[in-house]
């Protein structure tokens, strides 16, 4: 999490000026394709619909001009799809700032009971952050994915079975 597509120094939540809230996703291509990603981002959210504001904004950010043509491809072939015009701005990232502590995997952190053990699985904040567990479980507690997939997944994760029974209950409540 964090903020990028502006040009004024430093953003933050509460100063983001000319910023939007991104995602940064690292990926293995030999795993999932950047244009799946592509497919995933247009489904997960309404691109066809004007933000409230330059900090909600669907923005998509590109390293390199192999990537800006799939980003190209993929939104004229999503606005085929839905019959509309993406309002998705499109852009070259320049620099990416993370956003502060408090908003890093923000579900799993306003979990106590769960995020505490998950913490205690990582050396730093930092470790914790960028681990793809991490991510999954914020992914399960704030409502997406499904079941199956949660089972897989907490199956290849040691957590304590009261930990996975809170976790258990809360999707239940969730979904």
């Amino acid at each position: 999490m964090g903020y990028a597509g502006g040009e004024a120094p430093d953003p933050t939540y509460r100063r983001i000026q000319d910023h939007t809230e991104v995602l940064q996703i690292e990926y293995d291509p030999s795993k999932i394709s950047y244009e799946t990603l592509l497919e995933e981002f247009w489904e997960s959210h309404n691109p066809i619909v004007r933000p409230y504001s330059r900090q909600y904004m669907s923005l998509l950010l590109y390293h390199n001009e192999e990537q800006r043509d799939i980003i190209e491809k993929s939104r004229k072939a999503y606005e085929e799809k839905v019959g509309k015009t993406v309002l998705t701005e499109i852009k070259t990232l320049d620099r990416f700032y993370s956003a502060e502590g408090y908003h890093q995997k923000y579900y799993l952190q306003n979990r106590p009971g769960i995020v505490e053990e998950v913490r205690g699985m990582y050396p730093d904040f930092t470790s914790f952050v960028d681990s793809t567990t991490a991510a999954r479980l914020n992914g399960y507690v704030s409502g997406k994915g499904n079941m199956e997939a949660f089972e897989e997944d907490i199956a290849k994760i040691n957590l304590s079975e009261e930990t996975e029974t809170k976790i258990r209950e809360l999707l239940d409540i969730i979904w």
